[in-house]
C-alpha cells in the first residue's frame, strides 16, 4: 500500500485551520480500525455505528475547542475515545463486555478438565460461565488488559496507546491479571495452561 502522503498530524492542522475536507481524510483513513474495535467491545454493529459517529463528534469538538494536543497521534488518541465511549455504554446498562466474551476465543482455548468430562458440554459451558465470572471479578485496569490482549488481539504497543500508560504498566497489570485469574482458577478447582498463566 502506498505510504500516505499526508500524516494525520498535518490534517488535523489542515482541520483546525477550516480545511473540511481534511478531516473527511482522517475518517476515511481510520473508521475501519475504530468501527472493528467497537464491535469488539459491544458485539453489536448498530450500536457500534452509533458509537463510531459520537466517537468522531467528540473528536470533532475537542480539536474545534483547541483541546487537542496529541501531536503526531491522532489514531491512539481516537481510539482511546472509542474504547472510553464503548465501555461508558456497558457502564450505563450496569454491565461489562465480558458477558460477550465467544467460547473459542484463546483464554478459553487454554482451559483444560481434571477428568473425562471434557466432551460433556454443559460441564464446558458451565465452566466458561465461571471463568467469565472470574474475570469479572478482576481489578478494573487488570479486566481491562485482559481483554484488550487475549479477546481483541492488541499488541501491548497498541494497549499503552488506547489506555495512555506505558508498555512496562501494560505488562505489569497483564502478568497481575493473570496470577490472579490463575489463583481464582485454582481455587475453583479449573486446570490451567502454564505457559499461559504463568506462576
Amino acid at each position: 500500500m502506498k505510504k500516505y502522503a499526508v500524516n494525520d498530524s498535518q490534517l488535523v492542522l489542515f482541520y483546525k485551520n477550516g480545511n473540511e475536507d481534511a478531516f473527511k481524510q482522517l475518517v476515511d483513513r481510520h473508521k475501519t480500525k475504530i468501527f472493528t474495535t467497537i464491535v469488539l467491545i459491544v458485539k453489536d454493529t448498530e450500536i457500534a455505528e452509533d458509537i463510531l459517529q459520537e466517537t468522531f463528534i467528540k473528536a470533532i469538538n475537542t480539536i474545534q475547542s483547541g483541546r487537542y494536543n496529541e501531536e503526531g497521534k491522532f489514531l491512539p488518541w481516537i481510539l482511546r475515545i472509542a474504547h472510553n465511549l464503548a465501555i461508558d455504554h456497558f457502564r450505563k446498562q450496569k454491565r461489562y463486555p465480558t458477558i460477550n466474551m465467544e467460547e473459542n476465543s484463546p483464554v478459553f482455548n487454554t482451559v483444560e478438565f481434571s477428568e473425562s468430562s471434557i466432551e460433556d458440554k454443559q460441564i464446558r459451558k458451565d465452566t466458561y460461565n465461571l471463568l467469565h465470572e472470574l474475570i469479572d471479578e478482576l481489578p478494573e485496569a487488570q479486566k481491562d488488559v485482559l481483554i484488550k490482549r487475549h479477546f481483541m488481539q492488541m499488541s501491548f504497543q497498541e494497549i499503552a496507546d488506547t489506555t495512555g500508560v506505558s508498555i512496562n504498566t501494560a505488562l505489569g497489570r497483564m502478568r497481575y491479571a493473570l496470577i490472579n485469574l490463575r489463583k481464582k482458577m485454582e481455587s475453583k478447582n479449573i486446570a490451567y495452561d502454564q505457559n499461559i498463566y504463568p506462576g
